[in-house]
């Protein structure tokens, strides 16, 4: 398909258009954030990922301080409990969804042999009798954690996957969406129930989209949460599979739901939602968690601010450039610098492990601004101070910044 290019997009302009769709280019809520706000927050993102880390906060907690500010972390639990306007399900990664998503991702729930990975796969494969057991407990026994099944884990040390087999089983009845997370414990293991005893029953009777169409509702989802995208971009949003997102896109653009564009400096088509702001400036104060939507795709990330971020959780300690868990720092509509924080509850501190600065940024204005955005931090931790330490380029103008020196 050949579509005529109706727009040239400075760079500049680009990232503004992004960093709106994400609900970052607007002043936070003046007046104490709510349940609606957060609702409203949720189904703009459509994904907030999940990740089990808790060295700073549980990630999915994250990206609504990033952009609302301090808010009751049991008003998001509301959204995915009581209220039950979200559900957990393999989006981008392990996420909250708005449940009006849910009749969008049974295609993928259907075709779970396809998509879902090698364990889960070889225990239906292998041991069908008993997965339908565990599924026999769950609907006999009402709603089950995996820690109730454990047995056996296989030994591969050092995995994350370390799952034993009851843990597995539970898995593939969630991914084939028999299952659904009830709930979470305080230590944030999921607690498994039928699908059909927690979803709202107007969910349930919503009708199930062709793949197709269920595709094309995922894209055009993603094209809203990111403003300005390419191809790998949209598809990423939902881990779409290269050819049914292509002929989603096509369909979209034909429809006039998209619109082709270049960026200056991206070298490769991009797409406009029709509806994307495109604001003249952007006043953002956030740090951002690694498993935010606005930077959770790295070469994205290099596109719309310069700025190379590698996650080095998993790189062994001495060869790490950074830290363990370091956020980006978004100032104005540029990511400015980056710290390496971590919750020390039993001391009642936020500690900054490192603190490193972009090139050409005006650091003393960086070290306010940040100093300003962690003291926020750390009282809605419940975190007494801020220590800064000694390692970065940054760290020692921080530490002033933050009354250390």
């Amino acid at each position: 398909m050949t579509v005529a290019v109706v727009d040239r997009l400075p760079a500049a302009l680009a990232r503004r258009i992004a960093l709106a769709a994400q609900g970052l280019a607007e002043p936070r809520p003046q007046t104490s954030v709510n349940g609606g706000h957060l609702r409203r927050l949720a189904d703009r993102l459509a994904v907030v990922q999940i990740d089990s880390v808790n060295v700073l906060s549980r990630s999915h907690y994250l990206p609504a301080f990033s952009r609302l500010g301090p808010y009751p972390r049991a008003a998001f639990d509301e959204l995915a409990g009581r209220r039950r306007a979200l559900f957990e399900y393999w989006a981008h990664e392990a996420s909250f969804l708005p449940v009006r998503l849910h009749p969008h991702l049974r295609w993928r729930m259907a075709s779970a042999e396809e998509h879902a990975w090698g364990s889960m796969v070889r225990i239906q494969r292998e041991r069908p009798d008993f997965v339908a057991e565990v599924l026999d407990r769950v609907r006999d026994g009402g709603p089950l954690k995996a820690s109730e099944l454990a047995g056996p884990r296989p030994d591969r040390p050092g995995s994350m996957w370390n799952w034993h087999d009851g843990k597995v089983a539970l898995e593939w009845l969630f991914f084939t969406g028999v299952l659904t997370t009830r709930g979470r414990t305080t230590s944030f293991e999921r607690v498994y129930d039928l699908t059909e005893r927690v979803l709202p029953p107007e969910v349930l009777r919503a009708p199930t989209p062709d793949p197709a169409e269920a595709v094309r509702e995922l894209v055009r989802t993603a094209s809203r949460a990111l403003g300005v995208a390419t191809e790998r971009d949209l598809r990423d949003y939902f881990r779409l599979r290269p050819g049914p997102s292509r002929a989603a896109i096509a369909e979209l653009a034909d429809a006039g739901e998209l619109l082709p564009v270049e960026v200056a400096g991206w070298g490769v088509p991009a797409w406009l939602h029709p509806e994307a702001r495109r604001p003249r400036w952007a006043r953002a104060r956030a740090l951002l968690s690694p498993f935010d939507s606005l930077v959770w795709e790295r070469p994205r990330v290099e596109r719309l601010f310069g700025f190379r971020y590698r996650l080095e959780i998993y790189t062994p300690a001495a060869e790490r450039v950074h830290g363990y868990y370091v956020l980006p720092f978004l100032l104005g509509d540029r990511l400015v610098a980056r710290v390496d924080l971590k919750a020390d509850r039993q001391a009642g501190v936020l500690r900054v492990q490192s603190a490193f600065a972009e090139a050409d940024v005006d650091r003393a204005e960086v070290a306010t601004e940040l100093a300003a955005e962690l003291r926020l931090m750390a009282g809605w931790l419940e975190l007494g101070t801020v220590g800064v330490g000694d390692r970065g380029d940054l760290a020692a103008e921080l530490a002033t910044a933050v009354g250390m020196r």
